[in-house]
């Protein structure tokens, strides 16, 4: 009997701009290798597991799409008798899914409970169109190996004077002695060394200075111009890796030869894939053996979807804290619905939850059979959370990249969103307990006067002190190991700051002193290990020695004002908002010689974090037209009457902005919502336009309690640990460790380096590389 559902339905392959949802369901990591397989939607492509939780059947019910493409795929056995070969060009590997999978298909009425045609004329087409579709995944890993790169105005705009013969010129820095990685300036002609980060070649950024100083833009590297054309091309101007479509042309103008020319260096994109590559934590112990994979229930491993590490040792943490367990590990609450579960916040995040912990997915891949002379210990395959990713870096200049990225800027991005998402009673905020309360105390050195202030908090940032130990030969660089104890007393160490007393008048000066005036449940803390080479900042290794054992923190605590203080008259409140600008991150601007009005206007752009986050905005605004000119906050514009799109508020609802967030943010940026997401990150505090809708809740309207408790005693310990090896946070290799009750009653330390969990080997290294700490509260 003829199916009425495939007569009565309209079918289209599925487009380049649609997402193709057939390698694992959209509402769990259940996926095609499945024994059922997975059921791709032939109406919207969605995928859905056929498994305990039937998602495949919850679409059909709610969206009255019952045709779906059942995909199976299987692992062909192979015998493996020699190790892979290293990676080494920018290119997927040649073999292809055919190679290494058996694939079955089948279409079938959901409502009908009936095997359909596949080559039926109507159904033949939009299935060869879902199987020969990119997924998510694969699009992901694509863009990790291959950047796609643009040209710019600077390069179609570029002006060269008068032509010479350079080539007598081309044997060294025009300022320096150095002979390999020199940059051409292509406007003029100048020869200068590179930066002397990438990949460890030698650099005494002759060529930035050189463009920085002269306003010439574009630039090419002369070891990497191949006689095909290719060759890395930079513009100073935009900061950005670039191509020069008439770079034969730009080159011949200078007597350069394109089909001469013999390319003798790595490009900049090689360099950083072997960089990254290289930059890989230990997984032996020290007599040479394999650390001993693990795995079961909060053991899943995450697959690594091109240099997404930082985002992995970052949910590994998360997913380890007993608040992210209770809000998104909940199998037995019905996930939201709608209309398209891979772009809902809530979804991706429960079934991130569920496939971590629930140890269904934490199983050893058996699908390579190693030979007798070859054996090898199997690990479990991981979970790809490219759905996730994708939601957390829409809209993010630098989340939504393929580049690698810094695991601490992640965690305070994942923060924001998870804020400002919706959570249902009985459901709570779980960063709530990340939260709480840093008291700032100013006493005038001439009267004696004080001043208390709050900021309300989520992480704290300790500056590690650097000393240099005396070199050893074979041995690379080496830092004295200082304590957590060390650190946190330079953290709260009182300090004198040049201010002017409004009391007495005084120019003297100020005492300043930040403690805590309650403690967090979770009290996050990120190590900042960085110095300054050549203008460009460089993460070093210097061990912090923090020991398993609960400490505590009582001595940090505030006493707040004490009866024999006498506290300084409230300043008038200023006419416009006031920004008060990361007074460390300030300093550190200022000392690479930055104006003032340049850092302020960079610390008050990018969310006032960071210097490295401001100083990169800095490099791609040096030629905005304002950029020296004095910072002015305007008033928030008063936008009541203006109507937002209901469509453009839902976008930014599924990405779990509150409507009255959305709704202001949208009418603060015009209706644009990459900016409109922007704005939202930089005023955590506004409440929102409530519009038509009823005003905030009378609860929100009461002052509510500060974060945090003042409890004591404040006892706190060592949980978990992401990792870092590299020379910057924007490249290398992060992981995390984690404290795991495993087969005994006292924890061991467990390594997730992507999608291999074992159980720690070398725990001086771990201190050594460690970047950001999870320090939980015990009673």
């Amino acid at each position: 009997m003829a199916c009425p559902h495939l007569d009565s339905i309209s079918l289209s392959p599925p487009t380049p701009a649609q997402s193709v949802y057939r390698e694992d369901c959209t509402q769990c990591f259940d996926s095609i290798d499945e024994p059922q397989g997975l059921d791709v939607c032939l109406q919207c492509f969605n995928g859905g597991c056929l498994g305990v939780r039937t998602h495949s059947q919850l679409h059909n019910v709610t969206r009255s799409h019952p045709l779906a493409l059942n995909i199976r795929r299987t692992r062909k056995r192979v015998v493996k008798d020699e190790p892979p070969a290293k990676m080494t060009k920018l290119a997927i590997a040649a073999e292809t899914e055919a190679d290494r999978y058996d694939i079955t298909t089948a279409v079938k009425c959901l409502e009908c409970s009936a095997e359909l045609d596949k080559t039926s004329p109507k159904l033949a087409p939009i299935v060869d169109g879902i199987l020969k579709a990119n997924t998510f995944s694969r699009q992901e890993e694509v863009k990790a190996w291959e950047q796609e790169l643009t040209s710019c105005e600077h390069i179609l705009l570029l002006q060269q004077q008068e032509s010479r013969i350079l080539s007598s010129d081309l044997g060294h820095c025009s300022k320096c002695d150095l002979k390999e990685n020199l940059w051409l300036c292509l406007e003029c002609g100048n020869l200068g060394c590179g930066r002397a980060q990438f990949g460890g070649v030698g650099g005494n950024s002759h060529g930035l200075a050189h463009a920085t100083e002269s306003k010439h833009a574009v630039a090419v590297k002369l070891g990497s111009i191949s006689p095909e054309g290719t060759a890395d091309v930079y513009c100073y101007q935009c900061d950005e890796e670039r191509v020069d479509g008439d770079l034969a042309t730009h080159l011949a103008h200078w007597g350069i030869i394109l089909s001469d020319q013999v390319k003798t260096e790595k490009s900049l994109t090689e360099m950083q894939i072997e960089q990254n590559l290289r930059w890989e934590f230990s997984m032996t112990t020290e007599d040479g053996k394999e650390l001993k994979p693990l795995f079961g229930p909060a053991l899943t491993g995450l697959k690594n979807l091109g240099n997404s590490c930082y985002l992995a040792s970052i949910l590994q943490c998360l997913f380890d804290l007993p608040a992210f367990q209770a809000r998104y590990n909940i199998p037995e609450v019905d996930l939201p619905i709608v209309s398209d579960p891979a772009q809902d916040l809530e979804t991706q995040l429960r079934k991130l939850g569920d496939g971590l912990l629930s140890g269904r997915y934490s199983k050893s891949d058996s699908d390579v059979v190693a030979s007798e002379n070859s054996p090898e210990i199997p690990h479990q395959k991981g979970l790809s959370p490219s759905m996730l990713k994708h939601l957390i870096g829409r809209g993010h200049d630098e989340f939504s990249t393929m580049r690698q990225q810094d695991a601490f800027e992640l965690l305070q991005h994942l923060i924001k969103l998870i804020t400002r998402s919706q959570h249902p009673t009985p459901f709570t905020d779980p960063t709530q307990t990340f939260r709480f309360v840093l008291e700032q105390r100013l006493q005038c050195l001439s009267c004696k006067k004080v001043r208390y202030t709050t900021n309300e908090q989520d992480s704290i940032f300790i500056d590690v002190p650097i000393e240099k130990l005396p070199a050893v030969e074979g041995e690379g660089d080496r830092y004295k190991p200082v304590s957590l104890k060390q650190c946190l007393d330079n953290f709260t160490a009182q300090e004198v700051v040049e201010l002017t007393c409004a009391s007495c008048g005084s120019k003297d000066g100020f005492t300043k002193r930040s403690l805590f005036k309650t403690f967090p449940t979770t009290l996050v803390v990120n190590a900042r290990k960085m110095t300054v080479e050549n203008w460009v900042p460089r993460k070093v290794d210097v061990p912090v020695l923090v020991g398993d054992e609960p400490f505590l923190l009582d001595k940090y605590l505030s006493s707040g004002l004490q009866p024999s203080e006498e506290a300084l008259p409230e300043e008038e409140p200023a006419t416009a908002p006031a920004f008060v600008p990361n007074e460390a991150a300030l300093e550190a601007l200022m000392a690479m010689g930055f104006p003032r009005p340049r850092c302020e206007r960079a610390l008050y752009t990018t969310g006032n974090s960071d210097a490295e986050s401001a100083m990169q905005w800095l490099f791609g605004h040096m030629e905005d037209p304002d950029i020296d000119e004095p910072l002015v906050i305007a008033p928030a514009a008063q936008g009541g009457s203006a109507t937002v799109d209901p469509e453009k508020i839902e976008m930014l609802g599924a990405m779990g902005f509150g409507a009255p967030q959305a709704r202001k943010a949208l009418k603060e940026t015009g209706g644009d919502v990459d900016r409109a997401i922007e704005w939202i990150f930089s005023h955590p505090d506004e409440q929102g336009d409530f519009g038509d809708d009823a005003a905030p809740p009378a609860a929100d309207k009461k002052e509510s309690a500060p974060a945090g408790s003042a409890d004591l005693p404040a006892k706190f310990q060592l949980q978990s640990i992401v990792c870092h090896k590299g020379t910057s946070i924007h490249t290398g290799h992060y992981v995390a460790f984690i404290r795991k009750l495993l087969d005994t009653t006292t924890p061991k330390w467990v390594l997730f380096n992507d999608e291999k969990v074992v159980e720690a080997g070398d725990v001086e290294e771990m201190k050594k590389t460690a970047y950001v700490y999870f320090f939980n509260r015990v009673n």
